[in-house]
């Protein structure tokens, strides 16, 4: 599998450099217009309008940044793509979507890899976060930030979970994710995937005990309905990727690439505290719903880690990156 990912992404980044940009384009008085491909999460689209107005204005209007969000131009994986051949400037993904494109982004399977929202903005803006990013060369793209997709948590209507041992027996619908799969095992859970339009009704009926999803899409889902209990497990932590084609990037000037520069460290940390701030919105529409959420510590968290170093879960993630020493930095 890795001989032929990297094949498909060499032919990408092949046709990139064979063909004109179709994506950013310079119009007769030099200003250039770039394409920004988003995701529809409403922190991210927020952001996306941040950094267009950062980037216009510190460029002095020599950039112009056409914002497409809510994946207008196309699902995660296809944007991406497409920022690779050069059709789009700048795309915005979820790090699981493109990891056979760019295997290093598996790290970000690994459950407990980062205990709580600030450890994972430490560990993400550590050496080992830049790594990740400047490695995205590989496949002609220049990672620009990794913004906030959110902690996964677990609900379910028997128990208040707060240790593995709480989910013992437990049948909690998962991603078709080996590594997940590998992870609930480990837990003593009785992992069972299944298409994400049945659950619903699988947790009304009673058919899976239990589930684990960010905030945002437990609420937009209405799960708390029928789930007693919210874990604040933050089990998996699954960033978004900025990219954009790294030719584009550097066929820019001096201004124009600071203007870039700022605007993506700003559009940053505007993204993960609007993120913060909708899951403390949601967290109290919980608690006015009468949702028990139950928040974990820092020592019953290192519980489940231990658990994952001990069933050597990391070790799956490691066989799957081209860069392994990448976990070791991470949790250093």
């Amino acid at each position: 599998m890795k001989k032929f990912t990297k094949l498909w992404v060499f032919a990408l980044v092949f046709c990139a450099s064979t063909m004109a940009f179709a994506g950013g384009k310079q119009d007769a008085g030099g200003v250039v217009r770039l394409k920004l491909g988003n995701v529809t999460s409403d922190s991210a689209v927020f952001a996306g309008e941040e950094f267009k107005r950062i980037v216009e204005t510190e460029s002095k209007g020599t950039l112009l940044i056409d914002h497409f969000p809510k994946n207008q131009l196309g699902n995660d994986l296809p944007m991406v793509e497409g920022t690779i051949v050069g059709d789009i400037d700048i795309a915005v993904s979820s790090t699981s979507s493109i990891s056979e494109l760019y295997r290093d982004l598996y790290i970000f399977d690994a459950p407990f890899l980062f205990l709580d929202p600030q450890d994972a903005y430490k560990r993400l803006d550590s050496a080992a976060g830049k790594k990740i990013l400047d490695g995205m060369a590989a496949i002609g793209l220049k990672g620009l930030a990794l913004w906030e997709n959110g902690f996964r948590n677990y609900t379910n209507n028997k128990v208040a979970v707060r240790l593995p041992a709480d989910v013992r027996g437990m049948k909690v619908r998962t991603m078709n994710n080996d590594i997940h799969l590998a992870a609930w095992k480990a837990f003593g859970a009785n992992p069972t995937p299944m298409a994400f339009n049945e659950l619903f009704t699988a947790l009304q009926q009673g058919t899976v005990d239990a589930e684990e999803n960010p905030l945002g899409i437990i609420d937009s889902n209405n799960f708390q309905s029928v789930q007693k209990y919210v874990s604040l497990t933050q089990h998996v932590y699954t960033p978004y990727i900025v990219v954009m084609n790294l030719k584009k990037y550097n066929s820019l000037n001096d201004v124009q690439r600071a203007a870039l520069d700022k605007a993506t460290a700003a559009a940053l940390k505007f993204q993960r505290d609007k993120s913060q701030e909708l899951e403390g919105e949601t967290l109290k529409k919980f608690a006015g719903e009468g949702v028990n959420v139950i928040n974990l510590t820092s020592a019953e968290k290192a519980a489940w880690q231990k658990i994952i170093t001990d069933n050597k879960i990391f070790d799956m993630v490691r066989d799957k990156m081209d860069h392994p020493e990448l976990v070791d930095e991470m949790l250093k």
